[in-house]
């Protein structure tokens, strides 16, 4: 008996579904994978964009499915789309299936009822969406192109001061910028300055004085493709010299970013990846996840993860943290190590990676330079 893919969402707001049929369709709709068909029951208003793309998907019409019937005898919308849902399961064949963690339970429990069994396998999901199509990858580059031009007027905003530069104006610049380079950026990205910058995801707000740190980063999201980048940048404001503290956090970070790409390929472990881009801190007595006691919180030294994947979501699989999953050919992740002492401030420096048949390409091509 095969074993089914499905799912029950609307694109735009499920990354799973948008990788399976990108479209911007705004009402959820059920899609299945079965025997080498793929199904997605929609009505007139879409079944051509869907045909369209090219993919084979077969469309199903729910007043195929009765629907009509079913409203005139008073059956209420919800509950109408519930049984439209399960007869075309039923039509296809279908008798069991894996969905995503956030499957419908209204969905679920309809197809268990009717003795179809359902299991979330989260994994599943992911390793389709890991290898990235070369679609995904042109909107990934093009979204940190964007980013790199971004980041370079943030830089060179940092460096001028002008009189009474804020990390709102900064932000709002890079907004600018990558909207004229095709890329949507989110008013949440973090342009943080002294202190601020160590405190984990605080966006930044009010003047930058010269000398402070200026700890940016952002996350632009192509418009074609609907993919990410995301790349950190610390910089000292107004070309002052920085200060010794902030300069050995640097001289760390840079140190724990070079030691990780140089090992990146198919089948690191993640785990091990974070390991070792642990050991400059540790070797120079900072902090890390790794050394602190168990079960509490650290709030100084390297605190956080080493990164994360990249693609139809900001933060998706991998997790480049204490995890045991592998990297594969295809994968697009981070690598952002960092230090911070609450009340001063901190460094995080980030890259994006494409891991490759042999080794990896980084993506970011932009200086490391406190000094921008």
């Amino acid at each position: 008996m095969s074993e089914a893919l499905l799912m029950r969402a609307a694109p735009p707001h499920s990354a799973d579904l948008f990788h399976a049929i990108p479209l911007e369709i705004i009402d959820p709709f059920l899609y299945a994978e079965l025997d080498g068909r793929r199904i997605a029951v929609n009505g007139v208003l879409e079944r051509d964009r869907i045909e369209g793309l090219g993919l084979g998907v077969e469309v199903v019409d729910p007043f195929e499915l009765g629907l009509d019937e079913l409203l005139e005898r008073g059956v209420g919308f919800l509950e109408a789309e519930l049984e439209c849902d399960l007869r075309a399961c039923r039509q296809i064949g279908l008798e069991q299936a894996v969905v995503p963690p956030d499957f419908p339970l209204a969905w679920a429990d309809k197809l268990r009822e009717a003795g179809i069994a359902v299991r979330v396998d989260a994994e599943a999901f992911d390793l389709r969406r890991r290898r990235k199509t070369e679609a995904q990858l042109a909107g990934i580059r093009r979204a940190q192109a964007a980013a790199e031009v971004a980041m370079a007027a943030a830089a060179g905003l940092v460096r001028e001061l002008p009189g009474g530069l804020t990390c709102e104006r900064v932000r709002e610049e890079m907004q600018r910028i990558c909207d004229e380079h095709g890329a949507e950026l989110p008013a949440t990205v973090i342009v943080a300055h002294g202190a601020q910058s160590a405190v984990g995801h605080e966006e930044g707000s009010g003047p930058i004085e010269r000398g402070e740190v200026v700890l940016v980063d952002i996350w632009p999201r192509d418009r074609v493709s609907r993919c990410w980048a995301d790349m950190t940048r610390t910089f000292v404001a107004g070309g002052a010299a920085p200060p010794a503290e902030l300069q050995e956090y640097w001289e760390l970070t840079r140190a724990s970013l070079d030691a990780v790409l140089g090992e990146i390929r198919p089948g690191a472990v993640c785990r091990e990846l974070h390991a070792r881009s642990c050991e400059p801190f540790e070797a120079a007595g900072k902090p890390t996840v790794r050394t602190k006691p168990q079960n509490t919180v650290l709030e100084e030294g390297y605190y956080h993860g080493l990164g994360h994947g990249v693609g139809l979501e900001v933060h998706e699989r991998p997790n480049l943290g204490r995890s045991d999953e592998r990297l594969i050919a295809g994968d697009v992740v981070t690598v952002e190590p960092g230090c911070y002492r609450p009340g001063f401030g901190g460094c995080r420096l980030e890259d994006l990676v494409l891991v490759t048949e042999d080794g990896c390409e980084v993506l970011t091509d932009f200086p490391y330079d406190l000094a921008p």
